[in-house]
């Protein structure tokens, strides 16, 4: 008795053991593991991949990357049969051995704006600052890859550079590398949050501005704060209920916007092109490229993403992504932040999706993995 309970237990630890499997990619399964996977139209993704493919590096991408060149416009299921051909597919795992982690949202806002100064539009967007200082880590230690530090020069030492309050609080800061003027603080902050965006003038045409640099200092959610101070229930933080909160209470709006330290800098770029530019440097694709955590999930990947919309009914949401994009908010390993584009409905979808969700990284048959 005493004999076979020990084996019982023996074989509970072993399996226990076996179920807890650490944070990351694990081993390739098949691609019917893929909910809906057929079901897919591929082909949306494919003018992303190979335009990703320029950006790519190593023996295995390159070698992939020129074959997809070489193959010229593919329909659905030619692009399906392509990824099946070429790649492995790999689940991602988090702390514990947990599938599934927070999906959410974001798109290209339109703010309104000015190039000159006036009463209505007197909330600047500011260019990358001179006193800046932007050091690769990567440069100097290779283990610290993807890796920058930034800060400011105080006689011979490197300090952290202004935060987002000692910004706001002191204009004369940043004097000089104002690019333009819009009419509302709520709505720069949200700029800063999404990453780019576009500004329509007194005149009518558009200007396209887009992520330049950062301050270094880590990105915190304001809706986390409000929850914290009571002011919001978790269930119903979204975009659109912190907007209206910081709407509400105008005295109160400064205090809650500088609980983020990070601050964005941005630059122009050209609004008639197809999107904004993610950290790879490729125009993204709507409802198509996905921000990542790069130390995770490797820039320019595939990514067979399995969520839900934020609608009423849940809707399943399975489909191939591209990983072109980073974000401050974008950390951990089963974390994603859909890009949806620009316009009303974009909006809409980004601001309420706080989904779970499942993440599958198609990598090149033999590409190395940790």
């Amino acid at each position: 008795m005493l004999k076979s309970l020990s084996i019982l237990v023996l074989c509970t630890l072993m399996v226990s053991a076996c179920a807890t499997r650490p944070p990351g990619m694990g081993d390739p399964v098949d691609w019917s593991d893929l909910q809906s996977w057929r079901s897919d139209n591929h082909g949306d993704a494919w003018q992303g991949f190979l335009q990703g493919c320029e950006k790519l590096k190593g023996t295995q991408w390159r070698t992939v990357c020129d074959l997809a060149g070489n193959s010229g416009d593919l329909s659905d299921a030619e692009a399906r049969e392509f990824f099946e051909s070429h790649f492995e597919v790999r689940p991602v795992y988090a702390e514990g051995g947990e599938t599934e982690g927070l999906i959410t949202g974001y798109y290209e806002p339109l703010l309104r704006g000015s190039w000159e100064r006036s009463d209505e539009f007197r909330y600047p967007l500011y260019g990358v600052p001179e006193d800046l200082l932007i050091v690769d880590l990567g440069a100097i230690y290779p283990q610290l890859k993807n890796l920058r530090l930034r800060g400011k020069l105080e006689g011979n030492r490197v300090v952290p550079y202004h935060d987002r309050a000692q910004l706001n609080d002191d204009p004369d800061l940043l004097q000089g590398t104002e690019i333009l003027w819009v009419n509302s603080p709520v709505d720069v902050f949200f700029l800063h949050v999404q990453g780019s965006g576009l500004v329509e003038l007194t005149d009518g045409s558009l200007i396209a501005v887009g992520y330049a640099e950062q301050n270094g200092h880590p990105y915190q959610s304001i809706g986390r704060v409000l929850i914290e101070m009571g002011e919001l229930e978790r269930e119903a933080v979204t975009l659109f209920s912190i907007k209206d909160w910081l709407k509400s209470n105008p005295a109160r709006a400064d205090e809650i916007l500088a609980k983020n330290p990070s601050y964005i800098f941005f630059e122009l770029r050209d609004a008639a092109a197809d999107g904004p530019v993610g950290s790879l440097n490729v125009a993204l694709t709507p409802r198509r490229s996905i921000a990542v955590d790069r130390n995770v999930i490797p820039l320019g990947a595939p990514v067979w993403l399995q969520t839900t919309l934020p609608d009423e009914r849940q809707s399943p949401l399975n489909q191939l992504m591209l990983a072109q994009d980073t974000g401050g908010a974008i950390k951990g390993h089963v974390r994603a932040d859909v890009f949806w584009g620009r316009g009303d409905e974009a909006e809409k979808l980004a601001g309420l999706m706080k989904q779970q969700g499942r993440l599958f990284v198609l990598l090149p048959r033999g590409y190395p993995v940790e």
